[in-house]
């Protein structure tokens, strides 16, 4: 049965400082039998420190190549263990907030996220689709941070396969209207929302990553969890740093959710 961890913690600009920490918990994630681990959206090189329309390109994370050697040292810490990672793929002129999904041998799987929230165009292009794809823990389809608030996303990921939706974020509290407490940030009820209702409405599990911590004018909400496939919280960590592990049989956990009500199955494209 493997175990499957999701990381709540903070990275910035520092390479060096993000490749420690990342040596720190995949060194600990080893320890203890983690199988999968998926760090958050923008560990190497940190998100941007505000959605301002017009970026100061001063400050906007840096491009990394698909060959960068940040991705191949990973990818070197990983060895057999599943890792995914969040970084700003530079691409020729262009710009992506990427996901890789890699183990000692390599990449497996690759994701540019679609969708984006205003601010997010000056520093990034989107990517143009979602595609599961086979790793040693069973299929896998990635999401970033907004893309797990259109259900299309998701549901595109289950059609083509996935029993794990790893769903990487950088996720921030409210910008216009931020609470005093982090648990009470209309932010932090729709992150949580949309983890278990997108693990629950396609019957897989999800393993959810954020960022903790500040950075420039963002203040990211944490909440790593692992959900179920009827959308119970297996492990989570709430709003400080630390690893959410649960150890999941992801297919019998999803043969038991699909023993009566099959969503998949019972959907009809012709009536939508």
């Amino acid at each position: 049965m493997p175990r499957l961890a999701a990381v709540a913690a903070a990275f910035g600009r520092d390479l060096d400082h993000a490749l420690d920490r990342i040596g720190s918990l995949i060194a600990r994630a080893h320890q203890d039998g983690v199988a999968l681990l998926v760090l958050p959206d923008a560990a190497l090189g940190g998100y941007l420190t505000g959605l301002d329309p017009q970026q100061d390109p001063g400050e906007l994370p840096p491009g990394l190549a698909q060959d960068h050697p940040a991705l191949k040292r990973v990818a070197q810490l990983a060895g057999d263990m599943t890792v995914c990672v969040g970084y700003r793929e530079a691409d020729g002129d262009r710009c992506y907030n990427t996901a890789v999904c890699l183990t000692g041998d390599g990449v497996l799987g690759r994701h540019r996220k679609v969708h984006q929230p205003p601010g997010e165009a000056t520093a990034y292009d989107p990517g143009d689709g979602f595609a599961a794809f086979d790793t040693p823990v069973g299929r896998i389809g990635m999401l970033i941070d907004y893309d797990k608030t259109f259900p299309e996303s998701s549901r595109t990921l289950a059609g083509d396969g996935a029993q794990i939706l790893a769903c990487l974020s950088a996720w921030p509290t409210s910008i216009t209207n931020r609470a005093p407490r982090i648990s009470e940030d209309r932010q932090s009820r729709l992150f949580d929302l949309y983890d278990r209702v997108r693990a629950a409405e396609n019957q897989v599990v999800l393993v959810s990553s954020n960022q903790t911590g500040s950075l420039g004018g963002m203040r990211f909400l944490g909440q790593a969890k692992i959900v179920g496939p009827g959308g119970d919280i297996l492990a989570r960590t709430w709003s400080k740093a630390g690893i959410a592990a649960a150890d999941v049989d992801v297919e019998a956990q999803i043969a038991v959710a699909r023993r009566v009500l099959h969503h998949l199955e019972e959907r009809r494209p012709d009536a939508y």
